[in-house]
């Protein structure tokens, strides 16, 4: 992530933990993450994974689209390359993902928010998908469905697999 974006993270990161009216140490305590670390990502500084922004996102109780959203540019790790393409008003809310994962590439993703479903359709090559113990092997222009508030991964095999993904947050599931 550049200079710009990562600034633009942290500001908004400190805003939505200032909002709720967390202290620094206990966002960092809860999402399992070094104060240091947090405070260094609100200045704009270190290089934050994919899972720190998403167990940030879980612990304010936003969407990780919320917490990525002023963020232009594809957030990326380890093979797996992710975009926010757009973010509902409505309700439920419903955000909508551009992800790409390198050949031989296994994502495991933290569980979003309670309630929250995930909904993807494979554009090219080939992806094995869905909650932990319970996975399906995708092919190109094959959709899935499943709960997304458990542990779930991604995993391609010898190509670059790109798929349109959906997370839908039912607003009862969300305080």
């Amino acid at each position: 992530m550049d200079k710009l974006a990562l600034g633009t993270l942290g500001q908004h990161l400190q805003s939505l933990r200032l909002a709720q009216g967390w202290s620094l140490s206990q966002l960092a305590a809860a999402a399992g993450i070094a104060k240091s670390n947090l405070s260094r990502l609100e200045q704009g500084n270190g290089n934050p994974t994919l899972d720190t922004i998403w167990r940030l996102a879980v612990q304010l109780k936003v969407p990780f689209g919320t917490l990525v959203a002023p963020i232009a540019v594809p957030l990326g790790e380890d093979g797996v390359e992710v975009r926010l393409l757009n973010q509902g008003k409505d309700h439920p809310q419903v955000d909508a993902y551009w992800m790409r994962c390198a050949p031989h590439t296994t994502r495991l993703a933290e569980p979003h928010t309670p309630g929250a479903r995930e909904s993807l359709t494979l554009i090219s090559g080939h992806l094995e998908a869905g909650p932990e113990g319970d996975t399906r092997r995708l092919s190109a222009g094959d959709s899935l469905t499943f709960a997304a508030d458990r542990p779930h991964l991604y995993r391609t095999g010898d190509a670059w697999a790109t798929l349109l993904l959906s997370v839908v947050y039912h607003e009862e599931e969300r305080r």
